[in-house]
């Protein structure tokens, strides 16, 4: 990447994950980092300057659960429209999930993936790699070739690793060089058609519920094996109060190392939602109940879980237009997830800005083993500029994921991004 021209905005406040106090200043950026913040400096002739108005200046966001679909689903979404998506969203970082055709489960297909990553893609992109071969539960995927190319997060996300024996010795080998585990949990037998949250809606629909304890019971037993193993766990997309409760009370012990994740999507909606079969409103885990909502916020706000994820998980508009238990579960989030997070929780007060920071930008990264990118002087300028005072619609033209697979479509949320920036240089500016 070329050397990004200096560049000064003016009267903007400095968001912090540390603080939720925010810092009014000036910030002259070059050669990728932050040179001076403060007030009244002068700079060389030939630095563009931005009238930040006031708005708020913050770390970019750090995705740790995407889905591109490439290679396999390209028609889905592929790696150069899921990037300039993430981009839309502020976002200048991701992890692909392996769950593609072929499965991410050897050196040959990583290779490929991060080869065409770097050719259009322009942030970073990260994969994760399956544990077992085709994610098919029964034997190791080849961990090592992974790993020599740089994979520390190993998954069968999508599914559960059905064989408790094979994740646990999977857990001893890869746990040696530092590798980790992210789990999609799930019962099969229990989850059923996948369709949405067993309970009174799924009762009006005439569709067979998946209970939250199909959920809850491989949380537990995959930290279980993580402890013993002496491994770290990652839990992925946790939907229930219980299994967020089950979480902290593992965490409380302090023995074993575990991390989680919520995602956008299981704190603003419910199966209520679903309404007349939208299956804009159909993922997996499924929506669950405002009781579910209001605590894994509450979670989210504690600590419980360390980091916010999108799942995104974009499909065709074909595939979402079947009927309700055929159509794929899923939605996209990566454009919609930090607009809509402050126009539900932070504009009313119910989140604060540091909190989303730390929980959507500098603990993602921190468990990927890439450092934070703070707004300090000597930082690297990975920054975005959000108007809290302006809208977003997200309409077709707006978008840049090939799917529209989201609830959100032709709706305005409060907030705007107006400036992404990578290592100094603008990916993204709105007038």
């Amino acid at each position: 990447m070329p050397d990004a021209a200096p560049l000064l905005i003016k009267n903007i406040q400095i968001v912090s994950a540390d603080s939720p106090d925010f810092t009014m200043a000036d910030v002259f950026i070059e050669h990728g980092t932050y040179q001076r913040i403060g007030s009244h400096f002068e700079v060389a002739d030939g630095t563009r300057t931005i009238e930040g108005r006031g708005r708020l200046l913050m770390p970019s966001m750090f995705d740790a659960h995407v889905h591109f679909r490439e290679p396999g689903g390209e028609a889905k979404e592929d790696i150069a429209s899921g990037s300039e998506a993430a981009i839309n969203g502020g976002i200048t970082g991701v992890v692909m999930m392996p769950n593609t055709t072929p499965s991410i489960d050897s050196g040959a297909v990583v290779k490929m993936v991060l080869d065409k990553a770097k050719e259009v893609s322009r942030i970073p992109v990260y994969t994760s790699g399956c544990v077992t071969k085709g994610r098919e539960g029964r034997e190791l995927a080849a961990i090592d070739a992974m790993r020599s190319l740089g994979v520390t997060m190993l998954t069968d996300d999508g599914d559960s690793t059905s064989d408790a024996a094979v994740l646990f010795r999977a857990m001893q080998y890869a746990g040696e060089f530092g590798m980790f585990f992210a789990s999609h949990c799930e019962v099969p037998e229990l989850a059923g058609p996948r369709a949405l949250n067993d309970g009174p809606m799924a009762y009006k629909l005439g569709i067979k519920g998946s209970p939250a304890c199909a959920e809850e019971i491989i949380i537990d037993r995959d930290i279980r094996l993580a402890h013993a193993a002496g491994a770290h766990i990652h839990i992925q997309h946790v939907s229930s109060k219980l299994g967020m409760e089950t979480i902290a009370w593992w965490k409380s012990r302090g023995d074993v190392k575990v991390t989680a994740e919520v995602s956008p999507h299981h704190l603003m909606f419910t199966d209520e939602d679903i309404g007349d079969f939208d299956t804009h409103y159909k993922m997996n885990p499924p929506l669950r109940t405002r009781a579910d909502n209001e605590a894994l916020l509450e979670g989210l706000k504690s600590g419980v879980f360390d980091l916010l994820a999108t799942d995104h998980a974009p499909h065709t508009p074909f595939e979402k237009a079947q009927d309700f238990t055929a159509a794929p579960n899923g939605i996209t989030g990566l454009e919609t997830a930090l607009v809509s997070m402050f126009d539900r929780f932070v504009a009313s007060g119910e989140l604060a800005w540091d909190v989303l920071v730390k929980r959507y930008s500098a603990e993602p990264r921190r468990m990927m083993g890439i450092d934070p990118v703070p707004v300090i002087e000597g930082g690297t300028a990975d920054f975005l500029l959000f108007d809290p005072e302006a809208e977003t619609t997200f309409s077709v033209d707006f978008m840049k994921s090939k799917a529209r697979n989201t609830p959100f479509l032709d709706k305005t949320l409060k907030g705007r991004i107006d400036l992404v920036a990578l290592k100094g240089e603008l990916l993204l500016e709105r007038d």
